[in-house]
């Protein structure tokens, strides 16, 4: 039998934690409990956990520099709880690189749906590695970008000395897109749709950060982007072969 995910709930105050805890326990997951970045630091050191629940609005330390620690150290998928309306911080919560975000107070089935949702895309990366072997025959799973190859079953993205460079669940959804939609205009409207990504008026922004942190990843040169090019007025184009329009 496979092991329950481990979740981490980070926020200051503990009724909301608890609550949040005593919801995902009782359907089947591995839960602990932090009061803030310093205890989740302290977490993370002994076990990465699969997934982190973080507030965004906390005294001692704001969420999303605790993202930007987290972020810097290990590639694990981070759901914010918002208590503001502002998308601002959900737009830069993002472009840190966490996966997704719901609104407080939360509705408790929302959030283990999300919680679902965000490790489907975030877990195959673990399964990937058991049945490396066999796929190496096959290299219909690789997709060149620029300078990179796109790992379809591993999620990963490589340079051509095989060394892995982080991406997030996000990033490899848009992607994975491009992958598929070759040669092909792709509005802002489409690539979310296509991402399956919610609420337009937090993601729209983010996608174009998105795009451009892709491109200082796989661009031979990011400041002239031929690979992932923008089309005026239409969106973006994924060109293969990274012509020049």
């Amino acid at each position: 039998m496979s092991q329950s995910p481990h979740i981490v709930i980070v926020d200051d105050e503990a009724p909301a934690r608890e609550m949040v805890g005593d919801y995902l326990k009782m359907h089947g997951f591995a839960v602990t409990l932090c009061d803030g970045g310093k205890s989740l630091r302290s977490e993370i050191e002994t076990k990465v956990p699969d997934l982190v629940v973080l507030d965004l609005n906390m005294p001692e330390e704001d969420g999303l520099s605790i993202i930007r620690d987290l972020k810097s150290r290990i590639n694990v998928p981070v759901i914010m709880l918002t208590a503001t309306a502002s998308p601002i911080d959900r737009v830069v919560g993002l472009e840190l690189g966490a996966d997704d975000y719901i609104a407080k107070p939360c509705e408790l089935r929302e959030l283990m749906a999300r919680i679902r949702s965000v490790l489907r895309r975030s877990t195959p990366v673990k399964g990937a590695a058991a049945d490396a072997a066999p796929a190496k025959e096959s290299k219909d799973h690789l997709v060149r970008f620029g300078t990179k190859w796109l790992d379809l079953e591993a999620q990963a993205l490589r340079d051509d000395e095989g060394n892995e460079h982080p991406l997030t669940a996000s990033e490899f959804g848009l992607l994975k897109v491009f992958a598929a939609n070759p040669k092909r205009v792709l509005s802002r409207e489409r690539l979310l749709e296509l991402a399956n990504a919610r609420d337009a008026e937090a993601f729209d922004r983010a996608v174009d950060l998105r795009i451009m942190r892709i491109r200082r990843k796989i661009e031979p040169d990011p400041t002239k982007p031929a690979v992932i090019r923008t089309i005026r007025g239409g969106g973006y184009l994924f060109s293969p072969s990274g012509e020049k329009a």
